[in-house]
């Protein structure tokens, strides 16, 4: 997970197709279809599913602004047409982004209310000491929903799914039924350690608790989207959920044996997975440290 960056005020050149003002460099976008009209995009910023059929094209998530025109590039390759909706995971500019652009160019954005509420407001990441200003009017979700949601789209029911507390007070699971594709936004970081924001309502028991809702929703055949990080299955979300709760238990037993943050750092109790997992964005002490202020 790159830094977050708040999104970038840019003008739509509209001729014939839309195409979307930028930077001079233009970031890659990797494409892995999944077959039933899915795909996800890969590159900087969060994982993007994007749903292509009959009834258009929407995405899951839009990564920050400066990739609008690449996606929608990538977009074009696989369905004719702009992009129809914006389902955001959550507030994160990594995943969020891309909103103003997408909006401006018709797109409608959805995500649960407190979404909006965070993106509304000025914010302060504690955890990274990144402060991050309101996103204007144009880039909010204009359809939100408390508990869950639901679109009926090329073919499939997708159900939108709010778990409280987790990576945010935020967050949302995007089931595609037919398909048979979960995308788990920042639930899941696969092969990396995970964010937790705790600035922004997030817990390592909701962070275990969503997962434990995304493994409900899947069989051994589903096709699992983490918010970061390659494609997998059942079993590895299983597996991730699993590290969850051995990196619970073990700063739990510190903490309530009376040892203070700096002590249960220093006692490295990720200690197994830290050369694996720990050189990443977040680092052991901070995962350490997002699940003790937690517990």
């Amino acid at each position: 997970m790159h830094k977050l960056k708040s999104a970038l005020s840019l003008s739509l050149l509209l001729a014939g197709s839309v195409a979307f003002a930028q930077e001079d460099e233009k970031p890659a976008i990797q494409t892995q279809d999944l077959g039933n009209g899915i795909y996800v995009l890969f590159g900087e910023g969060g994982n993007v599913a994007l749903s292509s059929g009959a009834d258009g094209n929407f995405l899951v998530d839009d990564k920050y602004a400066p990739q609008s025109e690449a996606i929608q590039a990538a977009v074009g390759l696989v369905g004719e047409g702009a992009v129809r909706f914006v389902i955001n995971t959550h507030w994160h500019a990594d995943h969020s982004g891309g909103n103003e652009n997408f909006s401006n160019a018709g797109a409608v954005i959805v995500a649960h209310d407190n979404v909006r509420k965070r993106m509304s407001t000025d914010q302060f990441i504690e955890a990274l000491k990144w402060a991050v200003p309101a996103s204007p009017a144009i880039a909010l979700p204009v359809v939100t929903f408390g508990d869950e949601l639901k679109l009926h789209l090329n073919g499939n029911e997708v159900q939108i799914t709010h778990v409280a507390h987790a990576h945010t007070d935020g967050d949302a699971l995007v089931h595609f039924k037919q398909a048979n594709i979960l995308h788990m936004g920042d639930i899941f970081f696969n092969g990396l350690y995970p964010f937790i924001d705790l600035s922004s309502g997030g817990s390592i028991q909701g962070m275990i608790s969503a997962v434990e809702h995304g493994l409900v929703l899947c069989d051994e055949n589903t096709k699992v989207i983490p918010g970061h990080g390659k494609v997998t299955d059942r079993a590895g979300l299983a597996a991730y959920r699993d590290l969850l709760v051995s990196w619970r238990d073990a700063v739990k037993a510190h903490k309530d044996s009376g040892k203070s943050l700096q002590s249960t750092i220093d006692a490295k109790p990720t200690a197994a997975t830290d050369e694996a997992l720990g050189k990443a964005f977040i680092k052991p002490a901070q995962l350490v440290q997002f699940i003790y202020d937690t517990l």
